[in-house]
């Protein structure tokens, strides 16, 4: 490069710059932009800009375009070195600030520095900021969570007159959406006067990561008429649909991905780790897995979500099988979401020793510090297996304070282990201070310890609490999705338009239960001292048994169905679905508040431990 420069371009000799003729210096400036133009590493660039500095005047308008050129180019590839380029010019004119800004805020190490930079943009005041500065530090403060510092770019967004912006108001967005603030997000989505599919993208994307899977797919129905979904869009649908268990949305997802993208976008890992997930949460384990073993290539992440998969679905040995699959075979190095994942899976099925190892191996093999979901795992699985004293040494060893989860789960031990009624009292105490005090559960837990003891008069008393605390039990909910349309039903429900059909299905459903022994559990319906006849019809009448019998109702025979319960399925609830799926013939899928249930001949997916 030296070589050819020398040949081009001769050295500067000892006459004055004023002799140099305007056609020379033109044809320096011309010959210097060439070769920036086709420059390909930081060694021809330097060279450049030393003969950029030794052969051209500073104050010449077009050796101001040429250190543009060079602010640039090194703003990519060596930042340090674009810095100091900066620094040599006297007064840099917007395109130099905004290089700088954006190579500042794509850096890994240097986000800071590109709101600085902005701040002193401002402060020096010899060139604006334009449409382009913006949207290169609004990505700085999303980075760095700077909502308060984002907060006064927007003001002066508006101050300025660019909120019609397109691209800024998609920054803007994406700032708000980052730190939390879906509110704001969608105040200025829904005040943009131009919108593109980035801007639906960004918003259906964070109402997917918010939980607010509803209005994500919503949106996504509405941006319909106006864009047809990219990439990106399917990725948050499959997401919103994974939120939701909506299996039907997120196999559609799925066949129009197959269908509209091209094969790297199909295969890639991102995409297919989602679609795994989504088949997961939605109650399709065989698919997930079949689109797991078929993926050209797995991380990490990958891998936990089919072992979290695993788990979920009780599925212990396959979960354990994978993880040393991945660990042996793929020689991947789990993290500590695939120690949950693991844990998880032990705890549902029961394997103390196992559990025990795999906490060990996790913290001395691969040096992860055990986190409150690990310590959870450990002593649900403890407690629940009859150790509520090792367990309770684990928490009073645990780094750092027990939360809500933890101590729910030693008091629903203590009530199914018959611990005691003290203990469970000592359980429900550090629970309610947790919570401060309106944790429906814990009532109705407590409530039961005292009815298992015969202590009707605490029963009474615990009711009184919560009305005296305005504590409402929360409700049971189940959900089943039929020919795309997601059916919602309460306990005791009878808002659904087809009401008549379905309490007569549960007629017929009760009585031909009858006919092989069935006979109710009453001992988890309300525990008050109330008549038995009430607490049978109480539990006839539970959510999943509703959704149960719209499902057999509208559903082609053969069809598995698959319900979502927000609360965990109680003893009779279990027994029944156990029974429907070998009077009826039918599978049967639930998923409540902990795991799956695959019930199936009269039998279920949980060996009964749950």
């Amino acid at each position: 490069m030296a070589m050819v420069l020398a040949a081009v371009i001769p050295p500067p000799s000892h006459v004055p710059a004023a002799a140099i003729s305007n056609s020379d210096t033109f044809t320096h400036h011309r010959r210097l932009l060439l070769f920036l133009n086709s420059c390909t590493c930081m060694s021809q660039l330097k060279q450049l800009h030393a003969h950029t500095i030794r052969i051209t005047s500073s104050h010449h308008p077009n050796t101001f375009f040429l250190y543009s050129r060079i602010l640039l180019f090194s703003s990519l590839h060596d930042l340090p070195y674009a810095f100091r380029v900066f620094h040599q010019i006297e007064k840099p004119n917007s395109f130099m600030w905004n290089t700088l800004i954006r190579a500042c805020a794509r850096s890994t190490d240097r986000k800071e520095q590109a709101i600085a930079l902005y701040h002193r943009m401002l402060e020096q005041g010899s060139a604006l900021q334009d449409k382009h500065t913006f949207p290169f530090v609004l990505k700085a403060c999303a980075y760095l969570f700077a909502l308060s510092e984002g907060e006064q770019i927007h003001a002066q967004i508006l101050k300025l007159g660019f909120n019609s912006d397109v691209y800024i108001n998609n920054s803007l967005v994406h700032l708000y959406a980052t730190c939390g603030h879906l509110d704001s997000a969608k105040e200025v989505f829904d005040g943009m006067s131009e919108r593109s599919l980035v801007s639906w993208n960004v918003v259906i994307d964070s109402l997917a990561r918010f939980g607010e899977c509803d209005a994500a797919l919503k949106l996504f129905v509405e941006m319909q008429k106006f864009f047809e979904p990219d990439g990106y869009t399917i990725q948050s649908i499959v997401n919103a649909c994974a939120g939701l268990g909506a299996l039907s949305l997120g196999m559609w997802a799925h066949a129009y991905a197959l269908k509209k993208f091209d094969p790297d976008r199909v295969n890639d890992v991102l995409l297919n780790t989602s679609l795994v997930d989504m088949y997961c949460k939605s109650g399709s384990l065989e698919l997930a897995q079949q689109l797991f073993d078929r993926m050209p290539g797995r991380d990490v992440t990958s891998w936990n979500s089919m072992i979290l998969g695993f788990s979920s679905h009780g599925e212990v040995e396959a979960a354990l099988e994978y993880f040393n699959s991945m660990v042996r075979t793929e020689i991947l190095i789990p993290n500590a979401i695939t120690f949950v994942g693991v844990l998880s899976a032990c705890n549902h099925g029961g394997l103390v020793s196992e559990g025990r190892r795999y906490f060990d191996v996790m913290i001395t093999e691969y040096k992860i510090e055990p986190e409150l979901e690990h310590y959870g795992c450990l002593v649900d699985l403890l407690a629940r297996s009859g150790l509520i004293d090792e367990a309770l040494d684990v928490v009073s060893n645990m780094p750092m304070r027990p939360d809500l989860v933890i101590w729910r789960c030693l008091l629903d031990a203590c009530c199914k282990q018959n611990a005691g009624v003290e203990l469970s009292e000592e359980m429900a105490r550090r629970v309610l201070e947790s919570e401060g005090g309106v944790c429906s559960g814990v009532y109705v837990l407590l409530s039961r310890v005292y009815a298992s003891a015969s202590r009707w008069n605490d029963v009474g008393m615990v009711r009184k609490l919560m009305t005296d605390k305005g504590v409402v039990k929360e409700p049971g909910c189940s959900s089943i999705e039929i020919d795309g349309v997601a059916h919602e039903f309460f306990a005791g429900d009878t808002s659904h338009p087809q009401t008549e059909e379905i309490y007569q299905a549960l007629d017929v459903i009760e009585e031909r239960l009858e006919q092989v022994g069935y006979s109710p559990d009453s001992s988890q319906a309300p525990t008050v001292d109330e008549a038995i006849d009430g607490k049978q019809n109480s539990l006839r009448l539970h959510s999943e048994r509703l959704a149960i019998a719209f499902g057999l109702l509208k559903m082609k025979p053969g069809t598995p169905v698959r319900v979502f319960k927000n609360l965990r399925v109680c003893i009779d609830c279990h027994q029944v679905t156990k029974l429907i799926s070998r009077v009826f013939n039918r599978e049967i899928i639930v998923r409540d508040r902990v795991r799956f249930h695959h019930f199936k001949d009269g039998a279920c997916s949980c060996m009964d431990y749950w």
